[in-house]
């Protein structure tokens, strides 16, 4: 005991406080707190399994429950300040923490005794009197267990625990290339004529960025913020073409850091091991073996999905990439629109339709109004409140903290906020989890969420201002933390997002998203960082038309990326060529082709280092769950508290307690209708309803 105190004392990731005390954690206390996490939860493995007689609840599943959580929140913190706080020696540390921590987790997956005892929990009777989600944590148990190679013996079993351990160093790796190809190229520009056209926000941003590494100038990076004006804005073919081209072969055998980060060999190796892994198990593919966690069933039913989406849908984007063309050549005198124009024209063609960009709106959007905004929107809905916490330790002076409560005040959850791109932070948009909600012997442990963003980060004291498109995702992955924050689930394995298969969690998500251009909403979330003005209603109304535009094409690029990475994971054999089928996919669903030099893949973190695999089809499969939910909405006041409490209830607080189709059911009162998204997303007509 004194040495476990000892431990807690001296190591801030192994004192088991509420709230990770990100001031005094460093690098030097993570192989020490995961070791030591590990050592602990092999001695409560033990103990479950030392008891004798009839497995029971008490027994058995809640101390295992209560080992993951804990194991899950010294890990998450570690792997957490490795995403946002990156350095040589919290990734040295992370990296060597990787293979143990899977090592446990295969282990655990492939030990036979605790396998049994939890079939012999079945065949008693503790089991027949648990509630859903007491038997849901059991039957998710019994399918891991199976999925992690329970039932392999010999060579077979040690050749799986080898894999698994490749995998977790291979997808570190492949996230490490892209975060250090994407940091590790720059521009700086003398002439400030090379940045005619871009907006006054993205100048700032540049000469900050050459300020901030010692130089004049200004200074073009591969950070979203910074690289995305440049092809939106900039009126420098040359500028934009040198640009796309860095940032289109990061981690790549090509463009100006050629075989320096390269992903090439890594995601090959990726492949392999899935397959081999799937195959050991007795699936088909890697695609069979995903699916066992996902609403669709079949290979055949995803790809006849995405095939319909596309069918539905490439009539549409090739007449919208046809009136860019044409747009480009009569306006601009552009014979050949290269990948480095599309974003360019569209901006420009975006305007002459609707007179409206994300620059007009940007003024509009200051953060903190947003976030303040965004936050009101979700307690007239769900009936709670959320107040900032300023005594909270965190990782970074841009981070801010938040209390969600009930209208009583008792305490739901905890979110932190840290919303700005800077160094060694890897680029995108996440929700991660810190705590879970669980019931403790004489306490309700609530849960908290870590919700992380790349915007504009405030230059020369002045605000951030993000634009619209930045206001949606920052509702997407607030989305994400209200599905774990809002959960009364009080088993970990199935409360919030866990447990919810993988193609219906972007539910709540995408569903947030929709607020962002209502009239009611974006009242709250608006005001005009010089006048305090809400956005006009005129500019609103432009906005609103132009949701849709170019919808085909951003509708097949998506489909692209679901097809090629499905069919990836279906058909991947050695020496398969990742490239010629990606080409193939483009021949059947694709009307832009992106020049011989893309490596697209080589970037793909969603599937080749994150939870996604033979998954990516999701977002298309959840939007039309959300489309379809949020008609709900439509029909009742997109701010009615009776559809917001029954999304709440039915869906939020559910957790994965039940099949996401029965949730869905619950709320909308029947089967989704893919019909929903298209009409959503402009590419086919809503049905006209007949008079009464």
């Amino acid at each position: 005991m004194m040495s476990v105190m000892s431990d807690q004392q001296s190591n801030p990731l192994l004192a088991d406080a509420r709230l990770p005390p990100f001031d005094a954690i460093d690098a030097g206390h993570v192989i020490e707190a995961v070791t030591r996490a590990l050592a602990d939860a092999r001695a409560a493995l033990g103990q479950v399994l030392a008891v004798e007689g009839e497995p029971t609840w008490e027994s058995l599943v809640l101390p295992l429950e209560r080992m993951g959580e804990r194991l899950d929140h010294i890990w998450s913190s570690v792997r957490h300040l490795h995403a946002v706080m990156d350095s040589a020696p919290l990734r040295e540390a992370y990296e060597a923490c990787v293979p143990l921590v899977t090592r446990f987790h295969t282990e655990l997956s492939q030990n036979i005794e605790l396998y049994e005892a939890y079939e012999a929990f079945v065949r008693g009777g503790d089991y027949a009197v648990r509630d859903a989600a007491g038997k849901r944590v059991v039957d998710n148990a019994l399918r891991d267990f199976r999925l992690g190679g329970v039932g392999l013996e010999g060579k077979a079993r040690d050749r799986y625990a080898a894999i698994a351990t490749r995998l977790s160093d291979l997808t570190t790796h492949f996230s490490n290339n892209v975060l250090d190809a994407t940091q590790s190229w720059t521009l700086t520009l003398a002439d400030e004529g090379r940045l005619d056209g871009l907006p006054a926000s993205a100048r700032s941003l540049a000469a900050h960025n050459a300020e901030q590494a010692g130089e004049t100038g200004y200074r073009i990076t591969l950070d979203l913020p910074c690289y995305l004006p440049v092809l939106t804005f900039a009126d420098d073919a040359d500028l934009r073409a040198e640009c796309y081209r860095a940032y289109a072969t990061r981690a790549s055998d090509q463009g100006p850091d050629a075989g320096r980060f390269d992903n090439g060999p890594v995601l090959e190796e990726i492949l392999s091991l899935r397959q081999d892994k799937a195959r050991l198990l007795g699936f088909e593919s890697y695609a069979h073996y995903s699916l066992e966690r996902k609403m669709a069933r079949t290979p055949r039913e995803v790809l006849g999905f995405l095939r319909d989406l596309a069918a539905r849908t490439r009539p549409v984007a090739h007449a919208e990439y046809q009136a860019l063309c044409a747009f480009a050549h009569a306006r601009h005198g552009k014979q050949q629109v290269e990948a480095w124009d599309l974003g360019y024209f569209a901006e420009k063609l975006k305007q002459q339709r609707f007179e409206i960009s994300q620059e007009d709106l940007r003024p509009y959007f200051p953060v903190e109004r947003v976030i303040g905004g965004m936050f009101d929107i979700a307690e007239r809905l769900f009936g709670v409140r959320i107040h900032p916490r300023n005594d909270v330790a965190v990782w970074h002076p841009d981070v801010t903290f938040y209390v969600i409560t009930d209208p009583e005040g008792d305490r739901l959850g905890e979110l932190y906020l840290d919303p700005f791109a800077r160094a060694h932070k890897r680029g995108g948009a996440w929700m991660d989890v810190c705590r879970t909600r669980m019931r403790l012997d004489d306490s309700l442990q609530t849960p908290v969420a870590y919700l992380t963003c790349n915007f504009t980060p405030p230059v020369g004291g002045a605000s951030s201002l993000i634009t619209h498109d930045e206001v949606t995702t920052l509702f997407h992955e607030f989305g994400h933390g209200l599905h774990h924050l809002l959960t009364r689930v009080e088993l970990p394995s199935v409360a919030g997002i866990a447990g919810v298969e993988w193609d219906a969690v972007e539910l709540p998500s995408q569903l947030m998203e929709n607020w962002c251009y209502e009239e009611e909403a974006v009242a709250l979330i608006s005001s005009h960082h010089e006048t305090g003005e809400p956005l006009p209603a005129p500019l609103l109304s432009r906005l609103r038309a132009s949701r849709n535009f170019q919808s085909g094409l951003q509708m097949l690029r998506q489909v692209e990326f679901a097809m090629f990475d499905f069919l990836l994971h279906l058909e991947y054999a050695p020496g398969c060529d990742v490239l010629a089928l990606l080409e193939r996919v483009r021949d059947e669903v694709a009307v832009v082709r992106p020049p011989a030099f893309n490596r697209f893949a080589n970037t793909f973190s969603h599937i080749f280092a994150g939870g996604y695999a033979a998954g990516y089809y999701s977002y298309k499969w959840a939007e039309v769950l959300s489309c379809d939910a949020y008609s709900r909405f439509q029909e009742a006041g997109v701010l009615d508290t009776d559809a917001g409490t029954a999304f709440r209830r039915e869906v939020l607080e559910r957790g994965g307690t039940r099949d996401a189709l029965e949730s869905f059911i619950a709320f909308r009162g029947r089967e989704p209708d893919v019909a929903a998204l298209l009409v959503s997303s402009g590419i086919e007509p809503r049905a006209e309803t007949s008079p009464a």
